[in-house]
This record gives structure tokens, sequence and C-alpha cells, in this order.
């Protein structure tokens, strides 16, 4: 059987395809990857024949096309994970998704002000309040799922799940500009750090850099 294909963006750029990439990059899950340069001719001309939406991540199973991070990472949830990207007590499992959903539509200042590069030298930038208030809820968060759940392991809800991938590029983003952080965040950020697929996905990205020169 065909292996499942994900369409993504730049790894050093695009934040919502490290999403479900992490997913099943942690889970072993066997796929196929096909990389877009983002803003090229070349994506211009094969992203429709992939996404409707002609964005990216857009993962192919099959006939069936899903679009949309936190749907792809659904599907692989419930196709190949057997329910393990969430948390199995249905509290703990409701904290999760609804910490996934903030995510998800939410923290637009800090997404504008502070954009996921990987090839950006570490260093501060100026943001307004709006990017604080975004910053300062989003420890806040962590704090509160790592104090309640961080006897089950170092992730938010103890072991990595969904809502990991979910704000892994915010732990990325935060590295990137230097943004102070609570000792929780500090801690958490330094377990996503030691993930061993995401330092894939960061080698990639500095192939991928290379390659293009």
């Amino acid at each position: 059987m065909p292996l499942p294909r994900l369409v993504i963006g730049d790894k050093t750029l695009s934040s919502w395809s490290l999403r479900p990439w992490l997913l099943l990059r942690h889970f072993q899950v066997p796929f196929e990857e096909i990389a877009l340069p983002l803003a090229t001719p070349e994506y211009e001309a094969r992203i429709a024949g992939y996404s409707p939406t002609r964005q990216v991540p857009v993962l192919w199973h099959d006939a069936l096309h899903v679009w949309d991070s936190l749907a792809i990472c659904e599907y692989i949830n419930e196709r190949w994970l057997d329910g393990r990207g969430w948390p199995a007590d249905l509290a703990m499992r409701a904290q999760a998704r609804a910490a996934s959903a903030e995510m998800h539509s939410g923290f637009a200042a800090l997404r504008s002000q502070l954009p996921m590069n990987l090839a950006r030298a570490p260093g501060p930038a100026q943001v307004d309040a709006a990017a604080e208030r975004d910053i300062t809820r989003v420890q806040a968060l962590w704090a509160s799922l790592r104090a309640e759940h961080g006897h089950a392991g170092p992730f938010l809800c103890g072991e990595f799940g969904i809502v990991d991938a979910m704000f892994a590029p915010v732990a990325l983003r935060f590295s990137s500009y230097g943004v102070p952080l609570f000792e929780a965040a500090g801690d958490y950020l330094a377990a996503l750090d030691a993930l061993p697929a995401l330092r894939d996905w960061r080698n990639g990205a500095e192939r991928e850099r290379a390659e293009r020169g």
C-alpha cells in the first residue's frame, strides 16, 4: 500500500507544516515528504495539484486528502496512533484539546510579529502590547498544564502528543527571538529541544538552506 504523503513548505519557515510532520516522525509513522519551497514559481505551479486551499500542509492517503494542520493531526491520531496523540484520561484530553484549539485559532500578534524563521540569528525583536500578552498567555498555559500533569512526563500533558506538536513552532520562535521565559516554560522548551523528531526537522532545515544556497 502506498505511503501517506505529507506536502509541506520550507522547514525553515513553515510553522504549520511542522505540526503534523512532527507528530508523524515522533510516532514513527512511515510517510513520504513532498516539500514545496514557499513563495516560488515551483510552489505556484505545483500547489494546486495537492491542496484545495493552495496552502500547506496537506496530507494525501490513498485518494483522501486532508488539509489544515489540526485536522491532519486528528486523522493521523485516528488512523495510525490508536488514539495516542491525545491523553487517555478524559479531563486531561479535554485540556489538551482546548489548548490545541487556542493555539490553532489564537495568538495572531505573536505569529505576525515573531514569525518562525530557523535561519534567523538568535536575538530579541520589538513587539507590541498585543504580542506581549500572547507571550504571557502561552507561558501561563504551559505552566498550568505542566503544574497539573508534569508528574506524567516532560511535556504539556506528560507524554508527547498533538498539543505539543501544536505548540512546537511557538517554542522555536521563543528560542529564535530570545524571549525571556518563566521557569516552567524554560523546562518545557528544553524537553522539546531534546526531542529527536524536532532535531530531525532542524537538521532538515539546515540541509534545505545549504542546497538552495
